[in-house]
């Protein structure tokens, strides 16, 4: 009976950590579409692009919109969306409280940018980490200037093989 109770509970904590990664995935596309970063283990950092042509572009981080923005000059944006740091929600990327700098390790770049949909939040991730808050226009001119920290890898290359990391 004891063995059956065990079975039956790990059978259920199973069943929970599968629907909880179902539910940590985030939406297409499932890696940066300029470094092959995964857009779910980053989804707090992550961005959406919509284009008034109906495309889009899923990035990991707004220096990899920078990236998509500088190689696409005559797309009309429609929207840009962002991870709000605590919530992982996608939020509008203009209007959101941003926060440049600190001690927390940013993503595709050394100078970290994080949105946050509330300003009370980001004021309390300053208390924490560090940093000033911005606006979107100045995170995306810091992204755009900023050293690009990584290049997507030959498709024909499977991943982590082939490469000497020093």
């Amino acid at each position: 009976m004891k063995r059956m109770m065990m079975l039956v509970l790990l059978l259920g904590l199973v069943a929970f950590g599968a629907g909880a990664a179902w539910a940590a995935t985030v939406e297409p596309p499932a890696d940066c579409v300029h470094c092959g970063m995964n857009r779910t283990t980053f989804s707090h950092s992550r961005m959406l692009i919509e284009y008034a042509d109906g495309t889009s572009v899923g990035t990991c981080s707004i220096n990899c919109v920078a990236i998509d923005l500088a190689a696409n000059p005559d797309k009309k944006v429609k929207a840009v969306k962002v991870a709000d740091y605590n919530t992982k929600k996608l939020i509008d990327a203009t209007t959101a409280t941003w926060v440049m700098g600190g001690s927390k390790k940013g993503v595709m770049t050394m100078e970290p940018k994080w949105a946050f949909a509330d300003k009370a939040d980001a004021e309390k991730f300053i208390k924490e980490f560090g940093g000033t808050v911005i606006t979107y226009d100045v995170a995306l001119k810091a992204a755009a200037k900023s050293p690009k920290q990584g290049k997507k890898k030959p498709a024909t290359m499977p991943h982590g093989h082939g490469e000497m990391h020093h």
